[in-house]
């Protein structure tokens, strides 16, 4: 019997596992030309706003810009893989371009400034933001989801498809407001140069910078299409989780 319930479990995470990529990839795809908008807004002043920065970028780079470092989300998540996408996201277009791609990215930032200091910059507020993000992302959901199945008493795997993707898509609005000052301060720190063109050595010089620059204001730059980013992608993730969860069971 023990050992038929250790292969069960072991099944169960597999499958936790496999629903939870495909839940991954979806956020990716869905979530990447959204992204790169929020980073350039985050890191420049060049934009006026949402719609003059994807305009921009769609004249100047092309359609298949707002895909750039796309790789590195998809095969991780962290503080190296997400200082590389940004890299990649923020890097001027052509032959001016800094990187040829994530693995050349990667040779470049730890022949800066090796592993921690050039690879892993920005790590804990990178860790401050998931600890926040994610927080509020599954509380959020996971409060929504067992507090409709109490109320119409039924199981949750009976909850309608519209629900679950109606309830991820506020988890993802309730993410983003748990951790955008976080994510404002590790674009900046990410896209920040390296030696005497370094302006922020560490998080909290970083926090202060910004708010002697940009007052509370500067904490929520790029926040519009993010919120308007966080429904779709957030409601395509869970409810891809979901479904594959009760497609495979």
């Amino acid at each position: 019997m023990g050992a038929e319930e250790e292969q069960g479990g072991a099944l169960q995470t597999a499958k936790d596992l496999f629903a939870g990529a495909m839940g991954g990839i979806v956020q990716v795809l869905v979530g990447q030309p959204f992204d790169i908008v929020k980073v350039r807004l985050q890191t420049t002043s060049q934009y006026k706003s949402a719609v003059d920065a994807a305009t921009s970028i769609y004249r100047n780079e092309g359609a298949l810009a707002f895909y750039k470092g796309t790789l590195t989300p998809l095969v991780g998540i962290g503080a190296c893989v997400s200082h590389v996408r940004i890299r990649l996201q923020s890097q001027p277009h052509g032959a001016a371009r800094l990187y040829d791609g994530p693995l050349d990215c990667i040779r470049k930032l730890g022949a800066h400034k090796g592993v921690l200091s050039g690879i892993y910059r920005g790590e804990v507020v990178t860790i401050w933001r998931e600890a926040f993000a994610y927080g509020a992302w599954f509380a959020a959901f996971e409060y929504m989801m067992n507090k409709d199945a109490a109320r119409n008493k039924i199981d949750r795997k009976d909850i309608p498809a519209y629900k679950v993707a109606f309830y991820g898509g506020l988890a993802g609005e309730a993410l983003w407001l748990a951790s955008y000052p976080f994510d404002v301060v590790k674009s900046k720190m990410q896209t920040d140069g390296f030696g005497a063109e370094q302006k922020y050595p560490t998080m909290r010089s970083c926090f202060a910078s910004t708010w002697k620059a940009d007052g509370i204001r500067g904490f929520w730059k790029g926040i519009g299409p993010t919120l308007l980013r966080a429904m779709p992608v957030s409601a395509c993730t869970f409810a891809t989780v979901e479904f594959t969860m009760r497609l495979i069971n």
